[in-house]
């Protein structure tokens, strides 16, 4: 199973308005960028991802979990957007910031902190599990399909 984190601007679409579309969850729109691009047509029904607010709060918030594989994005006619439906799944109890990941020496690689503009992107299963820990979850669980 792979895992991914997906970032937003949470004036724009935050974490509540992502849990206000229950379990139908809601599509990904709106990437304008082939390697984020690229790695939603890689991602497949059931994998988890980390909710990231972006600019404001910078943290990991909630996990979810992709509920619709790569399709046409319905914001563009351009048959070259494709995007995932995700749904949220769980709170963080506690949010980990982009501060404490930087610091966190087994996170020194992850993509958030080497290329921290990439909206959509891979998590590693010992980065997933290492910053669930930081947020009071336990991994097993935030795994659990």
């Amino acid at each position: 199973m792979a895992f991914w984190l997906f970032k937003s601007e949470p004036f724009k679409w935050s974490f509540d308005m992502q849990k206000a579309k229950g379990d139908k969850g809601q599509e990904w729109d709106g990437v304008r960028n082939y390697q984020a691009r690229n790695f939603m047509r890689e991602m497949k029904v059931g994998e988890r991802g980390f909710f990231y607010h972006s600019n404001e709060g910078k943290a990991v918030v909630g996990i979810v979990e992709v509920v619709a594989e790569a399709h046409p994005d319905s914001t563009t006619d351009d048959a070259r957007w494709e995007c995932v439906d995700i749904k949220a799944v769980m709170d963080m109890p506690r949010p980990v910031t982009l501060d404490e990941i930087k610091e966190e020496p087994k996170l020194k690689d992850m993509v958030l902190v080497t290329n921290s503009r990439l909206s959509v992107q891979p998590v590693g299963k010992a980065e997933f599990e290492t910053i669930c820990r930081m947020g009071g979850l336990d991994p097993d669980r935030a795994m659990a399909a």
